[in-house]
């Protein structure tokens, strides 16, 4: 503004200066008047274009504004991520974009070699041997497709983006528990020498992991997240096995006769068996091909109840001989009657 006074003041100098050598008076006031005139006009157009200025000013700082996106963990409310769809191509590479985005949600989902992902397979409640349950924990899936879908959506935008994560319990009521054990459902046993200590041993331990385990109805169980690792720390001894058509000594040998009994009695169920590996030689349990080896971090045994009535694992180790048996109550026997 003070911009525009001086260019006021010098015009109006100017013109009166040119007007020092007018004789008529008449003629001065009329100079006069329209000097005065134009700067009105002048005054008038100064403040227009600091009006427009000041507009730009308060406008500027939107055009450079960039969309920002956050992503929320819906369990704690909290930000886990924050970043800028144009920084990663969603205008000048969409193809790039998009992998950016599939790439970021599956760290987010299975982790990466530093920090733990969302993803946790379910652990199955137990009953202790006090009668109380032992609570394992339930299944937590965050889908990433889902979530590609959420970011991609408000891209343009920005925002915030509630992570898709989805909590599944087991499949059970705790007042459900008491009567488990009423019914006999299923059952199987295999044999083994008595004199095989270390095998034995194995054998037992395996086997008293998965005693009294619940599995819910739409349960998922995993004979390896069940048992957990085999090693001396826990007790497992060294002991023959079977790996890639050899028989060698490794510790936990022989618990594929406890994963392969359980195989055998929950298939008489109407589930839905996940995962299932044979051994590379014949074994001498089970009749061939009715086996399913484990290995800690590789192979698993893994199936879902599909029988719409949650069941009790129960194991018998006795000297020679393992023995799994699936149970219910009478309630739940009739409902898998009428289902089947």
């Amino acid at each position: 503004m003070k911009k525009w006074i001086i260019i006021i003041v010098f015009v109006a100098i100017g013109l009166i200066g040119c007007k020092e050598n007018l004789k008529d008076e008449r003629d001065l006031e009329k100079e006069i008047t329209e000097l005065q005139r134009q700067i009105e006009e002048l005054q008038k157009e100064a403040a227009y274009v600091l009006e427009q200025n000041k507009i730009i000013d308060v406008e500027q700082p939107e055009i450079n504004k960039q969309p920002v996106l956050n992503l929320i963990d819906p369990m704690t409310s909290k930000v886990v991520k924050t970043f800028l769809p144009l920084e990663l191509g969603y205008a000048s590479d969409f193809g790039a974009y998009v992998k950016e985005i599939e790439d970021m949600a599956t760290e987010l989902a299975r982790g990466t070699s530093t920090s733990k992902g969302y993803d946790k397979k379910m652990v199955l409640d137990q009953i202790g041997e006090d009668g109380q349950i032992i609570k394992g924990n339930p299944m937590i899936i965050l889908k990433e497709s889902e979530l590609v879908e959420r970011i991609l959506a408000v891209s343009s935008t920005g925002g915030d983006v509630e992570l898709p994560i989805y909590v599944t319990e087991s499949g059970y009521q705790p007042e459900e528990v008491p009567d488990l054990d009423e019914v006999l459902l299923a059952s199987y046993t295999t044999y083994f020498r008595t004199n095989q200590a270390g095998r034995n041993t194995n054998i037992k331990l395996s086997a008293k992991t998965l005693n009294n385990v619940i599995v819910g109805s739409g349960d998922i169980f995993s004979f390896n997240i069940m048992v957990g690792p085999r090693t001396e720390e826990r007790g497992y001894q060294p002991a023959p096995e079977i790996i890639n058509g050899e028989i060698v000594m490794g510790i936990g040998g022989g618990i594929c006769q406890t994963s392969s009994t359980l195989f055998n009695a929950v298939d008489q169920l109407p589930i839905e068996i996940i995962e299932r590996h044979h051994h590379s030689l014949d074994i001498g349990y089970v009749p061939k091909g009715r086996d399913a080896t484990v290995a800690y971090g590789s192979l698993d045994f893994r199936f879902q109840n599909t029988s719409g009535v949650p069941f009790l694992i129960q194991t018998i180790y006795g000297s020679g001989y393992i023995t799994v048996a699936i149970k219910t109550s009478k309630d739940n026997e009739l409902l898998l009657e009428a289902i089947q």
